[in-house]
């Protein structure tokens, strides 16, 4: 698959893309490029990290609801909404925004960010995209009783729980797979696109997985189809495809050009990398996907605007589009 980006009447730029769809047993029923090759998922298993924070007991323990549960699948643009439900876990676990390690930046939505700014106060890193990601992983220290001001350490219990609950997902072995560091700066690993789309199809079809595994895989989906402003942010792409799709499909974006999708009703997954990193390329990219595979939402009115994104100039003049140039083999096994 291939991406253009139009300038009048040529094509000033393109974006290569691979791509993979596959089922709960690993069966590929749609690709394009590469899809063997070890990618890093990024934010795109955050819903992961989330069950397993869940399948140690942690929503139990600390009384957390689905707001907060979607929440720590979050990449989240800073809302009001989205601090206030990161804090509300630091109070039910006992810790105060200094726990967190992740960074700090201004909120991802503009709006947000002159708000704080004129307030005259300063980011922390309770406005960090992955805040609640972080949260969660606390919460999930005290449950186990580890460390928690070493939380973001490879070796530390919480992270090895993590790990392994991924690994479970897609088939792999967490004692020899890619880690890498991730921009928030917790343990990040790489799988291929197809284990990722069957991860993602595992998280659509829970009959594939371990009871423990399944429930907590269940919850997590429940909070980010039920509320998932949460998991982005208003008019955000995976908040407006969640609520197109009416509860078929829990999907979330990662950085550098990764999204990763559940086809809830038909037990399949979607997993997609821009191999540049570009983010412009990920909404074409998804709605093609899901086009091909017949999928909910494909068509939807209201998401025209993700699937083929106008490029317009300063003065706010329609100037070139992004499109696809599909090119997918679309297989034949069952789902």
């Amino acid at each position: 698959m291939l991406v253009e980006v139009t300038r009048g009447n040529l094509v000033e730029s393109v974006h290569h893309v691979a791509v993979c769809a596959a089922n709960a047993q690993g069966d590929v029923v749609l690709r394009t490029g590469e899809v063997e090759s070890p990618v890093f998922l990024r934010s795109s298993a955050k819903p992961f990290i989330a069950a397993a924070v869940v399948e140690a007991g942690v929503r139990e323990a600390f009384d957390l609801d689905m707001r907060e549960i979607a929440v720590i699948c979050a990449s989240h643009v800073g809302e009001p909404f989205h601090i206030e439900a990161v804090r509300s876990i630091l109070q039910k676990i006992g810790l105060d925004e200094s726990a967190l390690q992740c960074g700090v930046h201004l909120p991802y939505r503009e709006s947000e960010a002159h708000a704080l700014l004129r307030r005259g106060e300063q980011p922390t890193a309770i406005y960090n995209n992955c805040s609640g990601k972080h949260a969660g992983i606390l919460a999930l220290c005290k449950v186990l009783g580890a460390d928690v001001t070493t939380y973001m350490e490879e070796n530390n219990p919480a992270q090895q729980r993590i790990l392994a609950f991924c690994a479970r997902l897609s088939d792999d072995d967490p004692a020899c797979w890619p880690i890498g560091t991730d921009g928030c700066g917790i343990p990040v690993y790489a799988t291929s696109l197809r284990k990722a789309s069957m991860a993602f199809a595992r998280f659509a079809d829970l009959s594939h997985v371990a009871p423990r595994d399944a429930m907590a895989l269940l919850v997590v989906r429940d909070a980010m189809v039920s509320h998932p402003v949460y998991v982005s942010g208003t008019n955000e792409f995976d908040t407006r495809l969640m609520i197109a799709a009416g509860g078929a499909i829990a999907c979330k974006s990662g950085a550098e050009g990764v999204h990763g999708l559940a086809l809830i009703p038909r037990g399949l997954g979607l997993v997609s990398k821009i191999l540049d990193g570009t983010p412009r390329a990920r909404g074409p990219v998804t709605m093609a996907g899901l086009r091909a595979l017949g999928g909910p939402a494909a068509d939807a009115t209201d998401l025209g605007a993700f699937a083929a994104p106008v490029v317009y100039n300063r003065a706010g003049r329609a100037v070139g589009e992004i499109r696809v140039i599909p090119d997918f083999a679309v297989e034949q096994a069952s789902t």
